[in-house]
C-alpha cells in the first residue's frame, strides 16, 4: 500500500485537513491556484444548490467577493445555471457542460495533488537522513495536519522514536497515539529535534520566539 493511499484509506483527510491540504496545492502550484478554487465551488454547488456565496467563502477559506466573481464567470461560461429557489434564495444548478469541466479540473487536481505528496515525501525522507547522520534519536513533529501524518508514515523503519506532536491546542486528542502537546509544552519535553511539518515561515517564527535550540530545527 503507497502512503498516499494509506492516508486517505485511514479517513485522516478530513474536511479541515481537506481545507488545509488545499491551501497547501495552492501555495505550492501557483499556476493551479484558479481551477483548485473553480473545482471546490463546482463541488460545493453540486453538492447543495441553495448553498450561499458566505458559506462557500467559510469552507474554501476565502473572501466572499472572490466567491461572487468566480460564480458570475462560471455562469458566464455555461458552467453553471442561476436561479431563484425557494423563498427567493438564489438556487444554482451545474450545467452539463460544467460537469464535464469539473472532471477536467479534477483530473489535473488529482495530478497537482500526487505531485505535491511525492515532493513532500522526497523532503521528509531527506531531512530524516539528515537527523540520522546528525546523531538524532528522539523527535517532535510540529504541527498536526496532513503533511504532518506523511511526517509519521515516513518514519518508519528508521532509528527515530517520535516523542509526540506540538500544536496551538492538544483538545485531549492524540496522535495516531502519540501525545498531543501545546506549545508551552515544549520546554518540558526531552527531545534531539523538531521537524517544522509545514511550508509556513510563521511556524518557524513562533518556534523561534519559543526560545528552542535552531540547531535543533529542521524544517521542510
Amino acid at each position: 500500500m503507497t502512503w498516499l493511499k494509506a492516508l486517505k484509506q485511514a479517513g485522516q483527510l478530513d474536511k479541515k485537513k481537506q481545507n488545509n491540504y488545499d491551501v497547501h496545492i495552492m501555495n505550492n502550484h501557483e499556476g493551479n491556484k484558479h481551477e483548485t478554487i473553480t473545482l471546490r465551488i463546482l463541488d460545493e454547488l453540486s453538492r447543495e444548490s441553495l448553498i450561499t456565496q458566505r458559506t462557500i467563502a467559510s469552507k474554501l477559506n476565502i473572501a466572499l467577493g472572490l466567491v461572487n466573481t468566480y460564480i458570475k464567470r462560471l455562469a458566464k461560461k455555461g458552467y453553471l445555471k442561476i436561479t431563484k429557489g425557494p423563498m427567493n434564495r438564489v438556487k444554482y444548478a451545474v450545467t452539463p457542460k460544467g460537469f464535464t469541466h469539473r472532471v477536467g479540473l479534477t483530473y489535473n487536481y488529482m495530478q497537482s495533488s500526487i505531485s505535491f505528496f511525492k515532493d513532500a515525501r522526497d523532503r521528509i525522507d531527506g531531512i530524516y537522513r539528515k537527523m540520522v547522520t546528525a546523531g538524532v534519536k528522539n523527535i517532535l513533529i510540529w504541527g498536526d495536519g496532513e503533511i504532518a501524518e506523511l511526517c509519521y508514515i515516513s518514519l518508519r523503519g528508521l532509528p527515530l522514536r517520535l516523542v509526540g506532536v506540538i500544536d496551538s491546542k492538544s483538545n485531549g486528542k492524540d496522535f495516531f497515539g502519540y501525545n498531543i502537546y501545546t506549545y508551552e509544552d515544549t520546554q518540558g519535553l526531552d527531545y534531539d529535534a523538531i521537524l517544522i511539518a509545514s511550508f509556513s515561515n510563521r511556524d518557524l517564527e513562533r518556534i523561534k520566539s519559543l526560545g528552542i535550540d535552531e540547531k535543533k530545527i529542521y524544517s521542510l
